[in-house]
C-alpha cells in the first residue's frame, strides 16, 4: 500500500517553548523521515500559517522547529486551518503519487492532528497516527502526555469512517 508521511506544524513559533516531550518528538520524526526517505515513501511537511504575529508566513516562527531536518526532496504544504486537506493542494498531491495511507505525525493532538486524522479518514484514507510522535503543550485540564494519551486511545475507535485507524509507536511504523 503506497504510503505519505504527514508532519504537521512542527513550526518554531510552536515549539517554543517546547510541548510535552518535544525534543523527542522531534528525533521520532527525524527517523520516521529517514526511514521513509529510503522507502520512497513521501514525506510532506505542513506549516500552518496565519496573516500576522508568531506563525505569519515566512516568519521565524513560522520556520520548521530547530532539529526538525527536512530534506530539499520533501514536500511542503502550507494550511491556515486545523485540517491540512481544507484549501490545501495536500489531496491533489496524495493522488498524483498514488497513496493509499497516510501516517500522521506532529502538533498539536486535539487540533491539527486529530482534525487532519479524521479528514484523511474521511477521504478513504486509511491512518497510522504515530502514537508517540505527535505532541502538544499542556492545558488547565489536561497534561500534554495526557492529550496525547486520548488521542491515540480515542481516535483508533473511530470505524464510521469505513477505513482503519490504528496508533502505533514510531519504531513499528512499517514502510
Amino acid at each position: 500500500m503506497k504510503q505519505a508521511l504527514l508532519v504537521i506544524d512542527v513550526q518554531r513559533g510552536l515549539f517554543e517553548p517546547a510541548p510535552h516531550e518535544g525534543e523527542a518528538v522531534i528525533e521520532r520524526i527525524n527517523r520516521l523521515a529517514d526511514r521513509a526517505r529510503d522507502a520512497g515513501v513521501p514525506v510532506v511537511y505542513i506549516q500552518h500559517e496565519t496573516r500576522q504575529g508568531a506563525l505569519a508566513h515566512g516568519s521565524a516562527g513560522w520556520q520548521l522547529a530547530e532539529g526538525l531536518q527536512a530534506r530539499e526532496t520533501d514536500h511542503l504544504v502550507r494550511k491556515t486551518t486545523p485540517d491540512s486537506f481544507l484549501r490545501t493542494d495536500l489531496a491533489e498531491k496524495l493522488s498524483a503519487w498514488g497513496v493509499e495511507q497516510v501516517v500522521i505525525c506532529g502538533y498539536a493532538c486535539e487540533f491539527c492532528v486529530d482534525t487532519t486524522t479524521r479528514r484523511a479518514a474521511a477521504l478513504g484514507y486509511p491512518v497510522i497516527l504515530v502514537a508517540d510522535a505527535h505532541t502538544t503543550h499542556d492545558k488547565p485540564h489536561m497534561s500534554g502526555e495526557q492529550i496525547r494519551a486520548h488521542h491515540n486511545a480515542t481516535l483508533p475507535n473511530i470505524s464510521s469512517f469505513g477505513v482503519k485507524i490504528s496508533a502505533v509507536p514510531a519504531d513499528d511504523v512499517v514502510w
